[in-house]
């Protein structure tokens, strides 16, 4: 794995996560009873982002660490998921590996 999908592999795993965690504890405005003019009932009193940021990232760099350590192992393949081998037989695919 290269540095560059290293990273874009971190801010996916990020995102996920912070899309996940985004409504945990959501109190909108006509829940607070106080509806700023302008703005629609059901947007966030106190959306919290910079506690959910946090929160995002310490999820998202264990599962993320995680990831990399399976990919950069090598055990797993495509063809470890290949159940009812649809993809094939597994010989010339990796010519290197004798």
């Amino acid at each position: 794995m290269s540095i560059t999908g290293a990273i874009v592999l971190l801010s996916v795993t990020w995102f996920m996560v912070f899309f996940c965690v985004l409504p945990v504890r959501f109190k909108s405005q006509a829940e607070a009873g106080v509806i700023v003019p302008g703005t629609p009932a059901s947007a966030p009193s106190d959306p919290q982002l910079k506690r959910k940021f946090w929160i995002t990232t310490a999820i998202s760099l264990p599962i993320w660490a995680a990831i990399c350590a399976v990919v950069l192992w090598g055990g797993l393949s495509v063809y470890s998921l290949d159940v009812f081998n649809v993809l094939g037989d597994q010989k010339g695919v990796n010519a290197f590996a004798n």
